[in-house]
């Protein structure tokens, strides 16, 4: 690929990493996989960068859900996907928080911490909304946050998969953060 800018950079995993979510939120019927992006953006990515694939995974996991798999439009549908918008956010806030408390340096490591903290403060996040919204019994149910940390783990590994292959063919690497 001929070189391209940091913006250009940042625009191009921002772009590859949005579709990749938008194609598992297709594959999975809604189920948006934040947490392993917050991770993967936090280790690989700058914090803005990150919050604008956050946004833009949220739009388009939003866009998706309404338009293409027919999620109702009333006020809880509503309320729930400005929950989601937030909790993604906050889960890529997490990632770096940790990220920055402890300084590991294997990718494994930095990728599971960032994955422990995105994917806890997610479900915080989420418990907060279901307590004003409802739902509180499925969102926190164990047998499901069980089922979705694994879920999102497997995710997040296939993510860093696709990562590697890409820059392995010659995707230039996102721009980071000084400290990254």
């Amino acid at each position: 690929m001929a070189a391209l800018s940091n913006r250009g950079r940042s625009g191009l995993w921002v772009a590859l990493l949005t579709a990749a979510s938008t194609a598992t939120t297709l594959a999975l019927g809604c189920a948006t996989p934040f947490p392993s992006l917050a991770a993967l953006a936090a280790v690989h990515m700058r914090r803005r960068d990150t919050l604008a694939l956050m946004l833009l995974a949220w739009a388009a996991s939003q866009f998706a859900g309404f338009l293409l798999l027919g999620y109702p439009r009333d006020g809880s549908t509503l309320g729930w996907a400005a929950g989601l918008g937030t909790a993604a956010v906050g889960s890529a806030l997490a990632s770096y928080a940790a990220l920055g408390a402890l300084q590991y340096r294997s990718v494994a490591a930095r990728l599971s911490l960032a994955y422990a903290a995105g994917f806890t403060a997610f479900k915080a996040i989420i418990l907060g909304w279901a307590l004003v919204l409802g739902g509180l019994h499925t969102a926190m149910a164990p047998d499901l946050l069980a089922e979705q940390f694994v879920r999102n783990a497997a995710i997040l590994i296939g993510l860093y998969a696709i990562y590697r292959a890409l820059v392995a063919v010659g995707v230039p690497v996102p721009p980071q953060a000084a400290t990254a």
